[in-house]
């Protein structure tokens, strides 16, 4: 179950992304409710339950989760039933977002390539009093970043491909999941 679902606040507004076995614990614990993207129709678990025994004969199988009793739809949007707070708009740190933010790519050659072949890069190193930040973390691929060292961009004759930046929510969302529903551009704007 590696598909996702959309998570809009109480204003409809989109929040989070979470897997689809995620999807089906929030509406099974009432914390949310699913939206059926064509009618805005919005369903509780025993009504979505009921959606899927009639439609389960007419969607693909990737679209619904088999259990011994029952087949459900995958849910491609959900609206959380409580919560109607603004989503944090400030990506957080981490390994994670980095290799997001840099598309699995040395930002001094350009070279896509796999986690294990990048390493996080410092532009000012930390020697130098470079900080551990949005703006200051690329990531490098084994050759550039053994040549850049514990240099400065000058120093090493080195140049990006682009200037580190904080990224925005938004954007972030763009970049995963690599296969989003189109029912979500409705919700992304």
């Amino acid at each position: 179950m590696s598909r996702h679902a959309l998570v809009l606040n109480r204003n409809w507004t989109a929040v989070a992304t979470v897997t689809v076995h995620q999807a089906l614990v929030l509406i099974c614990r009432d914390t949310a409710a699913a939206i059926c993207p064509e009618t805005y129709e919005v369903y509780g678990l025993d009504a979505w339950l009921d959606r899927s025994q009639e439609r389960a004969p007419q969607l693909p199988r990737e679209r619904l989760v088999l259990t011994p009793n029952v087949a459900v739809e995958t849910p491609e949007v959900l609206l959380l039933v409580r919560y109607s707070g603004l989503p944090r708009l400030e990506v957080s740190f981490s390994r994670r977002n980095l290799y997001r933010r840099d598309g699995y790519a040395c930002q001094y050659c350009g070279r896509r390539a796999t986690s294990a072949e990048l390493s996080i890069d410092h532009v000012v190193p930390r020697s130098r009093g470079g900080e551990t930040s949005w703006e200051n973390c690329v990531l490098a691929c084994v050759r550039c970043n053994t040549k850049k060292a514990n240099k400065s961009l000058r120093d090493a004759g080195m140049r990006l491909e682009r200037e580190p930046r904080r990224p925005r929510w938004s954007a972030l969302v763009d970049l995963l999941p690599a296969k989003r529903p189109a029912s979500w551009s409705k919700f992304l704007g």
